[in-house]
């Protein structure tokens, strides 16, 4: 996910932290009010919107997060399904979590061989937005879209220091020789370290790999261009082969001959 989205989760938490009053009512009409798949003639139009997760939690589906089980079901029931004759991905996210994305990945790869499946950046598809968007068809980045940060990465806190000063000893009783590894109350071992970077690079190894294999070209293509987890503007897209070509929603949706918006309640009945 893009650092700047963490951190706006990351303000969010401390301002529930401190006992600042969230409207909950806010969350509850913004939940209801976000776009759902719907059908546009023979076209399943699908949106993939927020932060991406395995499940959606409550915070989650008030902030308008996408799950990728419920993507992979919605994207399946799609291409099974006769009178849809394409799928489009509409995307707008920062990213998210790895798990479940290259699940969610392989399932919209082999989708293609019973629907044509576009995927439109429209306007951002970051970090696992990006994984999924290539895994469609064809990947289209609005004019004013952005695409990319091709990368992995974590983050450990060291509270150790803050928690002496205010007299506080935290002893760990653990059972495991390495049960405790990377805990926020000591500092990160080497060991620790190594690890954890280890996990890093076989998740980065994954996106790069399926990059690799949804655009056609090789994994080092991916590492030493693609914007090396940068995100890119449209026409860096193209010259990279991060995307197919440029065109707004609208124009995507013309070319395939859909038609107005027949937007359904339930996500699982879209078609």
């Amino acid at each position: 996910m893009l650092p700047s989205k963490i951190a706006e989760i990351e303000q969010f938490l401390l301002a529930k932290q401190n006992g600042i009053e969230i409207n909950a009512d806010s969350f509850k009409a913004a939940a209801a009010s976000r776009p759902r798949a719907d059908k546009r003639g023979s076209i399943a139009v699908i949106p993939v919107y927020g932060a991406v997760s395995q499940r959606m939690n409550m915070m989650q589906e008030f902030s308008g997060g996408t799950s990728t089980e419920m993507l992979a079901k919605d994207i399946q029931a799609a291409a099974d399904t006769d009178s849809v004759k394409a799928i489009v991905l509409n995307i707008d996210s920062p990213g998210g979590s790895v798990y479940g994305v290259k699940e969610l990945s392989d399932v919209i790869y082999q989708a293609r061989e019973k629907k044509h499946i576009t995927a439109v950046s429209n306007s951002l598809s970051a970090s696992a937005a990006y994984w999924i968007g290539t895994s469609a068809s064809e990947f289209v980045v609005t004019p004013g879209g952005e695409v990319g940060s091709i990368g992995v990465y974590t983050a450990h806190n060291d509270f150790s220091e803050n928690l002496a000063k205010e007299g506080i000893k935290t002893t760990l009783i653990s059972a495991g020789k390495h049960k405790v590894d990377g805990n926020p109350y000591e500092p990160l071992t080497e060991d620790s370290l190594n690890n954890i970077q280890s996990r890093v690079n076989e998740y980065y190894d994954d996106f790069v790999n399926a990059i690799a294999r949804n655009r056609g070209v090789s994994a080092d293509a991916v590492k030493n261009g693609y914007g090396q987890g940068r995100v890119v503007g449209a026409e860096e897209a193209i010259r990279e082969n991060m995307a197919d070509r440029i065109a707004t929603f609208d124009e995507v949706l013309e070319k395939l001959g859909a038609k107005q918006a027949n937007t359904l309640k339930a996500r699982v009945k879209m078609i």
